[in-house]
């Protein structure tokens, strides 16, 4: 065994196998695998082998497509067969809500370039005949699903890697990971100790256990999952053609051909976790106990979904634990913090998955980013205030919740509230209508008298309409009111503290007393950041960006820093409230003795409000008038108290983020995660406005950027008015130009204060002209949208800066 290597992947199922074979790919020959039984040990051998590409984030579904293209591309390189049958899938709609979500799936993947279809009762018959249609709407067909030989595919890989270069040790159980002061890491195993630089986790069941061995806790619970393979049935073997893939969400099962019969497995809502305090060392290659109890519901249905199922002997059965994340995908990427160590754990659905999993964490650490945005498996989309106790309740939710429909606006109730602000009381009193993010309980709106505390998942528009609408018109004519703590907030601090952020930020650094708008870049030029920086003197600066990203943002910030600057996050030990409107001002003047009336907008300032001693910054993502008030945590009721008192004379309303949403599209204000994402560059998205070209530091990503400003982009973003009835874009619906797809919506919404459906959208930058007029598909609807050439309010931003 060597005892030094550039890279040691720990794990050797599925995972770990394609990510040592996509570094090979990529250029790195110089790495190894290490394994404590036999390749496929774990979740990996026992897996039922299915694949298929419908996931709800499209990056996940692209990278599920090239996984499943990758596959003959193993066997040419390799000689080896994966055991494929690309066989085709079907998922089934029982009800309305079902089939609008394969509506805008099959949407999405018409600018995807996947290939698949919507077909009714009569069709699916034609397709899997077995089935009993009775109150089914229709299904999505996908040509692209099948299933494989999990060993022989996991084998393939690890032949393509050795063809790379890597090597593969098994039968060698690693004991102990630990950094030197160096950054580069001893992995001590059972046969030895291996000096590497990157030390990739791909433990699978073992993934928690692996991760404790260098300090680090990783979010995964196994958890029980039971299939069973039927005697021969006459309907199968008598059959031309082998059967499709079925997935049944309203019987929470999937169904494909196995020889002569069926193999049939089920998400069961009675489900179990499994080794909760850890997972034994001594597993490996058995199974659990058959537990027919737990799915004796769902094989009820299934006999009434597939009667064939019900005279039908039972082969086997396979019982066996398989690790999921508290959202079901995969954690990938880099850890923050620590230098070296990568995971790759949680990947479920291995098969369908693990190749593109491969390429992006390869990509990762190869190349320094990924080809597109990872943010759905980014291992940083969870902070450190995870835990065990949060994981697990989750990850049965993610569980008996894998075939549900996943609605743009679901709130799942499952370790909620987890996080709270000194504000929890007194907005649930108020008739908050809570969401979550990053663990964080944020109020989507304010229920009024009588109507319902819970917003009705819903892909048109929900209960929650009229109480946007009035939040909404609350700050367009009035003043209203809402918390700034789910903002990432970032104190940058030093004498190397300007200098550092002119090479980090690609915008203007402003001067103290001012802010500025800046996005941050990749080398690429592709956007990881859109911030708000205030300098609040010439070594002290205040950034403000997404809330949800402050692990990816951090761990950046931390593989570049230099000396003499210090990065905090104070994301929450910064707090306050944001109040915004036409009589902004009237109710920050009653609060403080300070003179605002000469606070420019971007204008950065100190003082006291009420009795809180604050920072206040002149700008509101709301497009109005508007100030952000931010105090310490302690003092956040009393600074409420100070301002709700001074707004209730210009009537003051609290405002929720289903009508920030709202007034930013007046806007066409970008949002992260939709307008700004890995995905873009500051050009296609009209960032580069903020760009400061005349800077004289090479700045991350300036090349790129330099280069997109001499020959702009294929693509812009672009607003529209669409003609819709009862539904809104939410994202990732096509535009329809010249009768073919030729762009798709980053985001959209309903502006409450002109009673218009507004799309945000990349499209051909040679396309767009001043009558351009298109159609986007919402819910499998061609609906007429017409280019909007200003935005809806104030176009000229004379309120917002006057």
């Amino acid at each position: 065994m060597k005892t030094t290597t550039r890279v040691v992947v720990i794990g050797g199922g599925v995972v770990g196998a394609s990510v040592l074979y996509h570094l090979t790919k990529l250029g790195w020959s110089d790495v190894m695998l290490v394994e404590r039984s036999e390749l496929t040990s774990g979740s990996t051998w026992h897996a039922a082998g299915g694949f298929h590409t419908l996931n709800g984030d499209t990056n996940m579904a692209a990278l599920q497509g090239y996984t499943i293209n990758l596959y003959k591309e193993l066997e040419e390189i390799t000689g080896m067969s994966c055991g494929l049958h690309h066989v085709g899938g079907i998922t089934l709609a029982d009800n309305q809500d079902r089939f609008d979500m394969l509506l805008a799936e099959r949407a999405k993947h018409r600018y995807m370039g996947l290939e698949t279809n919507i077909l009714g009762p009569d069709e699916i018959k034609r397709f899997a005949p077995i089935i009993n249609t009775d109150g089914i709407i229709g299904a999505l067909y996908d040509p692209l699903d099948g299933h494989l030989d999990p060993s022989g595919t996991t084998h393939a890989y690890a032949k393509a890697a050795r063809i790379g270069g890597a090597d593969i040790v098994t039968h060698t159980k690693v004991i102990e990971t630990t950094q030197r002061p160096d950054g580069t890491w001893d992995v001590v195993t059972d046969k030895g100790t291996i000096q590497t630089e990157h030390v990739v986790n791909a433990g699978g069941l073992w993934a928690r256990e692996v991760g404790a061995m260098a300090g680090v806790y990783l979010p995964l619970h196994p958890m029980e999952h039971q299939y069973i393979v039927t005697d021969d049935i006459p309907e199968i073997y008598q059959s031309d053609s082998e059967h499709p893939h079925v997935m049944d969400p309203a019987g929470e099962s999937y169904l494909r051909q196995e020889g002569r019969g069926l193999c049939i497995g089920f998400y069961e809502q009675p489900c179990r976790p499994w080794a909760v305090d850890g997972t034994p060392w001594s597993f490996g290659h058995e199974l659990l106990p058959d537990d027919f109890d737990k799915i004796a519901d769902s094989i009820d249905f299934a006999y009434k979904r597939f009667p064939v199922l019900e005279t039908a002997g039972v082969k086997s059965v396979i019982h066996g634990p398989f690790t999921f994340a508290p959202d079901g995908n995969p954690l990938v990427g880099p850890i923050p913090g620590l230098r070296g160590y990568w995971s790759a754990c949680g990947v479920m659905a291995g098969f369908s998955q693990g190749g593109g999993v491969g390429l992006m964490l390869a990509q990762w650490m190869v190349q320094g980013e990924c080809e597109r945005d990872t943010a759905a498996m980014d291992v940083a989309r969870f902070g450190d205030w995870i835990s065990p106790g949060y994981t697990l309740p989750k990850v049965i939710e993610n569980y008996q919740t894998r075939f549900s429909v996943s609605y743009p606006n679901e709130e799942l109730p499952a370790a909620r509230p987890n996080r709270t602000t000194p504000m929890y009381d007194i907005f649930d009193s108020m008739g908050a209508v809570w969401g979550a993010q990053y663990g964080l309980e944020v109020v989507n709106y304010f229920a009024g008298k009588g109507e319902p505390r819970y917003e009705t998942p819903s892909f048109r528009r929900s209960n929650a309409f009229d109480a946007t609408a009035r939040e909404v018109q609350a700050v367009r004519s009035g003043v209203g009111i809402n918390e700034t703590h789910n903002f990432g907030k970032y104190s940058i601090t030093g004498p190397n503290a300007r200098a550092w952020l002119d090479r980090i930020m690609a915008g203007r650094i402003p001067k103290p007393g001012r802010m500025s708008l800046t996005p941050m870049l990749a080398p690429s030029g592709r956007i990881i950041g859109d911030f708000t920086v205030s300098c609040l003197s010439d070594t002290a600066f205040r950034l403000t960006a997404s809330y949800g990203a402050q692990a990816y943002h951090m761990r950046w910030f931390l593989q570049h820093i230099e000396e003499r600057v210090t990065v905090e996050n104070v994301s929450d030990t910064v707090t306050g409230f944001q109040i915004a409107g036409p009589r902004a001002r009237d109710v920050l003047t009653a609060c403080t003795r300070s003179d605002i009336s000469d606070m420019r907008f971007m204008d950065v300032r100190s003082m006291t409000v009420g009795m809180t001693d604050c920072l206040v910054q002149r700008v509101s993502y709301t497009g109005d008038l508007g100030y952000e008030v931010f105090c310490d945590p302690m003092a956040q009721r009393q600074l409420w108290h100070s301002l709700w008192q001074a707004g209730q004379p210009h009537g003051m309303k609290p405002f929720g983020m289903r009508a920030m949403m709202s007034l930013r599209l007046d806007k066409f204000f970008g949002a992260w995660g939709r307008e700004y994402s890995p995905d873009y560059t500051a050009a296609e998205t009209g960032l580069d406005r903020f760009i400061s070209w005349n800077k004289s530091t090479d700045f991350i990503g300036r090349a790129a950027a330099e280069a997109e400003r001499a020959s702009p982009p294929e693509r812009t973003s672009v607003a529209f008015e669409i003609e819709t009835d009862g539904c809104d874009v939410n994202a990732y619906e096509p535009v329809w130009i010249d009768g073919k797809v030729q762009g798709y919506c980053t985001s959209g919404g309903y502006s409450h204060y002109l009673n218009k459906s507004i799309a945000l959208a990349l499209v051909p930058r040679h396309l767009v002209r001043p009558d351009m007029n298109v159609e986007i598909e919402v819910l499998g609807n061609m609906c007429k949208s017409t280019l909007l050439k200003h935005p809806l309010f104030d176009a000229d931003g004379a309120q917002m800066r006057g």
